[in-house]
């Protein structure tokens, strides 16, 4: 399955490249997502998943294959696992920016494919799902460029994380914790409770755009 995905922030191209692929900076934009270890191009994630008093956490990896400053383009390839299940979900996951309007346009495009229970669930739901989880991103994302120019170059004078040699783990900082992701927020009460079973995918999908936004180089 092929999805698109679109949303326009109030920056020029070049911040908003720089600020989408500093992962450490832009991780608690997305829902439920946090990342634990960075080890080379290699990323591992979690995502807390709940469905009202119920809440899950799935783990997901990804590797960046592309991130070009000049096109604007970032291009990763990532998997994920039910943590206690036989699901499992692949993606190549293209995010390219262009200017428009008073901002940037930043368009996504996602080839996913699944096994096991979420290959049960048809394309609407899981765009649905997933159009939403990228709209939540977006609203954070605008909230935080907002602040770092209200800052007058805060971002710029904050500290640049230690350069070290083998896995870095980032797990363990409360200033990282995010809220778990709330299906029922995202999908409706009826469809959140079907989607019990496909959650893996929509941690797939979380991480994948989170990963593509870390700084190479």
């Amino acid at each position: 399955m092929e999805f698109t995905n679109e949303f326009t922030v109030p920056t020029d191209v070049d911040t908003t490249f720089a600020t989408l692929t500093d992962l450490e900076q832009v991780a608690p934009c997305l829902p439920g997502a946090q990342l634990e270890e960075v080890d080379g191009d290699v990323y591992t994630g979690r995502v807390k998943v709940k469905v009202g008093p119920i809440q899950m956490t799935y783990r997901g990896q990804a590797r960046m294959v592309e991130a070009d400053a000049d096109a604007k383009r970032a291009r990763i390839e990532a998997n994920g696992k039910e943590a206690r299940g036989s699901g499992t979900a692949k993606a190549d996951v293209t995010a390219q920016l262009r200017e428009g309007g008073e901002g940037t346009v930043v368009t996504v495009t996602t080839d996913l494919t699944v096994t096991g229970k979420p290959a049960q669930f048809g394309r609407g739901v899981m765009e649905e799902v997933g159009t939403k989880i990228i709209d939540a991103f977006a609203e954070r994302l605008r909230a935080m460029l907002a602040e770092q120019q209200d800052g007058a170059g805060a971002a710029d004078d904050a500290a640049a994380p230690p350069t070290v040699d083998g896995p870095r783990l980032l797990a363990g900082d409360p200033s990282r914790e995010n809220d778990a992701l709330d299906l029922m927020d995202v999908a409706g009460g009826a469809t959140a409770k079907r989607l019990l079973p496909v959650a893996a995918v929509v941690v797939v999908l979380a991480i994948l755009f989170a990963v593509l936004r870390r700084r190479r180089g």
